[in-house]
């Protein structure tokens, strides 16, 4: 009797249950929030879905530029979706460009309830109050700068947007430096600041 076949991994259904997710191209498991989920729309079309919260089997890919490029190339999304769906060449970017409205989104929350603020002289005031959940700094500012205004601090740290960026989150031309409190915003955005490493060209959006 014939072997059979051994199945594609990229068609492999897999049940949405669970904390773990699998990347179609690399095949390695991760915790959902930190992965990427992608679903194919009505149009044929593939949708990022940032939140995670879409309708629609999820197709999964881990948080990493390199592999949204090779799943593009290799056509995995299609092949997983079982249909011929039309994926843009630049999902890369797209990705990105929906990752830094998402942290400028959550950043812009916090700030509006009193739990995140920028500015050297202020986050630091916030710092040592032991008010730090999340260090937030411009990836383009001095790291120099950078590393001081930690001072060695055991909180966690982003720096993956440009100073502009941060300084329209806060309504400032620039800014290098902001802290966001402790709690379920500053882990969040701690979440979406990893996937944007990840997916952004030399590691900063926004330059």
């Amino acid at each position: 009797m014939a072997t059979p076949p051994e199945p594609d991994p990229a068609v492999t259904e897999e049940p949405e249950r669970g904390p773990l997710r699998r990347c179609l191209v690399t095949r390695a498991q991760g915790r959902r929030e930190e992965m990427l989920r992608f679903v194919a729309a009505p149009d044929g079309g593939l949708v990022f879905d940032p939140g995670a919260t879409l309708p629609g089997r999820g197709l999964w890919l881990s948080a990493d530029g390199d592999v949204i490029e090779l799943a593009v190339k290799r056509g995995v999304f299609s092949r997983a979706a079982r249909t011929q769906l039309n994926v843009p060449q630049d999902l890369r970017a797209q990705v990105e460009a929906a990752l830094t409205r998402r942290i400028g989104e959550l950043l812009g929350l916090a700030r509006r309830g009193g739990a995140a603020v920028s500015g050297f002289e202020k986050a630091r005031e916030w710092l040592r109050a032991g008010r730090g959940g999340l260090i937030v700094q411009a990836a383009d500012g001095s790291p120099a700068e950078r590393a001081r205004f930690a001072a060695g601090r055991e909180i966690p740290c982003a720096a993956v947007l440009s100073a502009a960026t941060l300084g329209r989150i806060f309504g400032r031309e620039q800014a290098v430096h902001a802290i966001v409190a402790p709690g379920r915003l500053a882990r969040m955005i701690g979440i979406e600041t990893r996937r944007l490493q990840g997916v952004a060209k030399d590691g900063v959006s926004g330059q």
